[in-house]
């Protein structure tokens, strides 16, 4: 018999972030640097400290999210939720904004909340400032206007003392370094938004020839989102990108041969041998639930009993409504009645009255009222016990007492009728002539079969997106041989991958088979993934930063910064090349003038321009 693969979804919430007391540590001798790796799907923070009372791990994880609501209707301000205090994405989903476009953030009013979340969480302390280095990762040949931004963010805002930027995949590549450093080999990084392939030689990042694949973890998402929704149309609601992101990160695996897989899935015992079934929530109440003639005539009595407490509940608030208001009055005519007419006068006008005849027209009606809805209280705590006959008995002998009796107690029932109308069934029927039909939680099952490959499967074929790129395997062979078939034995010897999308069952030994294919006869390969794909970058940063704590070769300052620019980069073993903007050279104005001036001596000049 096959085992039982029914998987319920988790659909955990996110727990806010604490206020941390950051560690004496941190701060002397002097402030050690705060390493942010800033990603696009999710934000990193911590200490770059030696010391070992401070955790050499990242302190603050949250999804590079913010979500601001329009505020109440009472006057409340809009407010803004960042991270970890959403709770859940899918309510908000239609509030949700992230600072990046693909990798790159161009959002810079979003990727202040951001910073600020990270601040105000880690407890940095210091006024109107924030005097620590900052080490912040960025995107792989990073645009010069998003660095100038952030630099600009950085240092007018915050006023960090310093700066340093530097690509999280080079960072997990120098965290796990398996041979002296430097060295050399090939990169291949998969996140959230992109996939990259990075050549490193001797150390450094070959710029020239890093290739970038526009996939990764969100594309899959959704791709896989759309496959259920047209497989589970009834359940479309149900499926959620919060979901498949679930069903990705726990069920689904990168196949060695995807075609030799499908064909696997294509035999029924395999299928039934592996498929996942994922159990939506569901009620256990079907829509036409089946319920005896005492359990309907129990329900009707608790509904009588509810209406008729929020009736006396409401009688008496207008009680008291009226008897305030009748005493108002009273007190106005024992004005007219003393002989004080100003203030009866004055009191006729803030009650809208013209009239002593019209005020005692509405004390006598407030009188009578106040004396019905006495009695009303007074009859209902009398008749509090009320018996609700069934219109329909069961037994077929009816003597004319008991249909006169029966008549009467339906009678005072038809007012309530349209409250229970949804309730009363056409006839009778016994309990177990109405059965469910199917399976109420395996309607309620996804069964994820070959969507486990699918949806993982558009990094090495983009096409079946409809995607116009090359995969990885194609990309990785058109980055080789750009090189020599010397560097090319080099690059192979050191295959890494890392990144949150490369964490998939089976993508290392798919990348090795793809190597296999394209490299020579006999040649040797190495293929390693990152010890932790997704924290490596900011272990890798964390490192550089406690190396270099007191060097100056990697750190953008302030002065940096005013002298040359906010697209100023300063180079280390982790960082992108910088590439400075060069304008072309104008034409002094001198010797514009000069010509100018030369032509219109000569009579050669615009007419127009001469007038």
């Amino acid at each position: 018999a096959a085992p039982t693969r029914v998987f319920a979804f988790r659909d955990a919430r996110w727990a806010p972030d604490p206020v941390l007391a950051p560690s004496a540590a941190v701060r002397s001798p002097h402030p050690v640097p705060l390493v942010i790796d800033n990603g696009s799907f999710q934000t990193r923070a911590g200490w770059g400290c030696p010391d070992p009372s401070v955790p050499a791990e990242p302190l603050l994880r949250f999804r590079s999210l913010a979500a601001r609501s329009r505020g109440a209707r009472g006057g409340a301000g809009a407010e803004t939720q960042v991270g970890n205090d959403l709770g859940s994405p899918e309510p908000l989903r239609w509030l949700l904004r992230s600072p990046f476009d693909r990798n790159v953030p161009v959002q810079l009013e979003l990727q202040e909340l951001l910073l600020d979340h990270v601040f105000q969480r880690l407890g940095v302390s210091s006024q109107g400032c924030v005097d620590h280095p900052i080490v912040l990762t960025e995107a792989v040949c990073n645009p010069l206007y998003s660095r100038q931004m952030m630099s600009e963010l950085l240092f007018e805002c915050y006023q960090v003392p310093k700066v340093s930027y530097g690509v999280d995949s080079l960072y997990s590549f120098y965290h796990n370094r398996r041979q002296k450093w430097p060295c050399s080999g090939l990169v291949i990084s998969s996140g959230y938004q992109c996939t990259h392939i990075l050549p490193v030689l001797e150390g450094r990042l070959d710029a020239k020839n890093c290739k970038r694949i526009n996939l990764g973890g969100c594309q899959a998402a959704v791709y896989l989102q759309r496959l259920l929704q047209l497989k589970y149309p009834g359940h479309f609601a149900a499926i959620t990108l919060s979901r498949m992101e679930e069903i990705l990160h726990e069920h689904s695996y990168i196949a060695e041969d995807y075609i030799e897989e499908l064909q696997k899935w294509r035999c029924p015992e395999y299928y039934e041998n592996n498929v996942h079934k994922m159990q939506l929530p569901f009620s256990n109440k079907l829509l036409g639930s089946t319920l005896t003639s005492e359990e309907k005539q129990e329900k009707r009595q608790q509904q009588l009993r509810r209406l008729q407490e929020l009736n006396a509940r409401r009688r008496e608030e207008k009680l008291q409504l009226d008897q305030e208001r009748l005493d108002r009055l009273l007190y106005v005519q024992e004005l007219l009645e003393d002989g004080q007419m100003d203030q009866f006068h004055k009191a006729l006008v803030e009650l809208n009255m013209d009239s002593a005849e019209e005020l005692q027209s509405y004390i006598n009606k407030l009188s009578v009222s106040v004396e019905q809805t006495k009695q009303k209280i007074l009859q209902s705590e009398v008749n509090i016990e009320v018996d609700v006959v069934d219109s329909k008995p069961e037994t077929p002998d009816l003597d004319p007492l008991g249909s006169e009796q029966s008549l009467e107690d339906v009678e005072s029932i038809n007012e309530f009728e349209p409250l229970f109308a949804e309730e009363q069934p056409e006839a009778e029927k016994p309990v177990a002539a109405v059965q469910p039909v199917f399976n109420l939680a395996e309607y309620h099952q996804l069964f994820l079969g070959t969507e486990r490959i699918r949806a993982p499967e558009i990094v090495f074929q983009p096409s079946l997106i409809g995607e116009d790129q090359a995969g990885i395997a194609e990309t990785m062979q058109y980055v080789l041989e750009r090189y020599s078939k010397e560097q090319q034995a080099v690059l192979v010897q050191n295959v890494f991958l890392t990144g949150g999308n490369m964490m998939y069952p089976g993508l290392k030994a798919r990348v090795q088979k793809e190597l296999l294919e394209m490299r020579p006869f006999q040649s040797s390969f190495q293929v390693h993934l990152a010890s932790s794909p997704v924290l490596d970058a900011w272990y890798g940063a964390r490192d550089w930063a406690v190396e270099y704590m007191n060097r100056e070769e990697g750190w953008i300052t302030r002065k940096d910064y005013e002298e040359k620019g906010g697209e100023y980069l300063k180079e280390h073993c982790a960082s992108n090349v910088y590439v400075p903007i060069r304008l072309p050279k104008q034409a002094p104005r001198a010797a514009e003038a000069s010509a100018s001036s030369r032509a219109l001596a000569s009579g050669t000049g615009n007419p127009c321009e001469q007038g």
